[in-house]
């Protein structure tokens, strides 16, 4: 390096205090010790200005905590507890091995969260709805324990409200559609339940919804993106004021979503499917429909839709944040960690008391303060409000069933159905029954 680029340093005056006395001494410096010191002296300025930043983060998070829209800690509770949250070793004070606990929730600012309510794909037309009630009770039941560290709301009001009692406001999110069961009945009954989100599909299809690893070619498209009972359970959320969460589904699936929904969508966990491209994340042509809707992206952090590798960094996070922002506006930017619900995630991102950090770094890139206020919860609350704007109960409720034909039928029953047992028999069937049962008899 050349000589003129080095910082000037005129001689200066050291001054070291000891028991009360002052020593003053002279520095004479010459190219050699203005290198050494340069050495140590631009990383200490980095510091200062990290520090810097990271003071801001703070500064904004006090008025405007994180609103996260996905995070798993309901699972880890039935995995590693049963859900009994009663036991010592569940005490979400003290809770070790998962990325979520109380303390680190508040050194993370988190002011919102939605709590994934989720169970697997294997018990699809099985036990998802009693799997589900279970989860939702979970949740409610944190809730009820910890009263002064969370307050289940159901509205972008108990959301303010919490903010302003320094409690998390917790939300339920119910991850994956086979959770309904195919049902609008069980639809409407999660929502009585707290239900504020609904992810369309998990990693499987729903007999009328198709799913991410249909992009994979791993599973066959069933419903082309959604199907007419689909499409009937788009419309009875935006009757609700239910949220529809477009994680998990497959580009179909988010588009016709996108062009039917008469309110703002969300995509609870997902990144950007040009940095890496993996089909859970969002393409570009489905962020420009996004950014037409007025929707929300809510970047994941799990290191394989961050870098499409094993590992990842915070940077790369906001390299997400940042393509987002720039491709679908930044009204549409927001963050889903997936926390508790994945194995690996970026260096500097190791839990969510993290978050702080994440905000210092897209203060560095210059984001505005309006701008990151919008990532941390503004743009979350408009998403929900415009949905509760559109909820509208005096409307009549969607009422058709699914076809028959589209379920499986292993463990299931058909009453309601035309097929179903019933003991409403029309005259000439009734008849033709206690025929056969004579003619029965009479061979006895």
């Amino acid at each position: 390096m050349s000589s003129s680029l080095q910082p000037r340093l005129d001689p200066g005056v050291l001054k070291t205090a000891g028991r009360g006395q002052t020593h003053t001494a002279v520095l004479e410096a010459g190219p050699g010790d203005i290198m050494w010191i340069s050495w140590w002296l631009w990383p200490l300025v980095a510091l200062c200005t990290g520090d810097q930043f990271r003071d801001e983060a703070e500064r904004i998070m006090q008025g405007t905590p994180v609103i996260d829209g996905h995070n798993d800690l309901p699972w880890q509770l039935l995995t590693m507890f049963n859900n009994q949250l009663q036991q010592e070793k569940a005490n979400l004070t003290s809770l070790a091995q998962t990325h979520t606990n109380i303390p680190k929730l508040k050194a993370g600012f988190v002011g919102g969260q939605f709590w994934s309510a989720y169970t697997p794909c294997d018990t699809q037309n099985k036990d998802a709805v009693r799997r589900i009630l279970e989860q939702i009770d979970v949740i409610h039941r944190m809730c009820q324990m910890y009263p002064e560290t969370f307050v289940c709301v159901t509205n972008s009001t108990g959301i303010r409200q919490a903010f302003r009692e320094g409690r998390v406001a917790s939300l339920v999110g119910v991850e994956g559609g086979h959770s309904i069961d195919s049902s609008l009945g069980v639809l409407r009954a999660l929502y009585h339940l707290g239900m504020r989100y609904l992810t369309l599909t998990h990693s499987c299809n729903t007999p009328w919804a198709d799913n991410w690893l249909v992009d994979t070619g791993k599973d066959k498209a069933q419903s082309k993106g959604l199907s007419d009972f689909g499409q009937s359970v788009v419309k009875e959320m935006n009757r609700l004021g239910v949220i529809i969460d477009l994680a998990h589904a497959s580009v179909a699936t988010m588009k016709a979503a996108l062009r039917l929904s008469k309110a703002p969508v969300v995509f609870s966990h997902s990144s950007a499917y040009s940095l890496c491209r993996h089909q859970r994340n969002v393409p570009d042509d489905v962020l420009q429909l996004v950014n037409q809707t007025g929707s929300l992206v809510m970047v994941n952090f799990y290191n394989k839709y961050v870098s499409c590798q094993e590992e990842a960094t915070l940077s790369q996070v906001a390299d997400h944040l940042d393509h987002i922002k720039k491709v679908a506006g930044a009204g549409a930017v927001g963050f889903g960690g997936d926390f508790d619900g994945v194995s690996r995630v970026p260096s500097g991102l190791e839990d969510v008391s993290k978050y702080p950090d994440l905000v210092a770094e897209l203060l560095r890139r210059q984001w505005t303060e309006v701008e990151v206020r919008g990532a941390l919860a503004d743009n979350l609350l408009r998403v929900f409000e415009a949905v509760e704007q559109v909820s509208d109960h005096t409307r009549t409720p969607e009422e058709e069933p699914i076809p028959l034909d589209k379920l499986e039928d292993s463990c299931r029953t058909k009453y309601g159905y035309s097929e179903a047992p019933s003991f409403h028999h029309r005259p000439g069937a009734l008849l033709a029954s206690l025929t056969t049962i004579l003619l029965g008899l009479s061979l006895l």
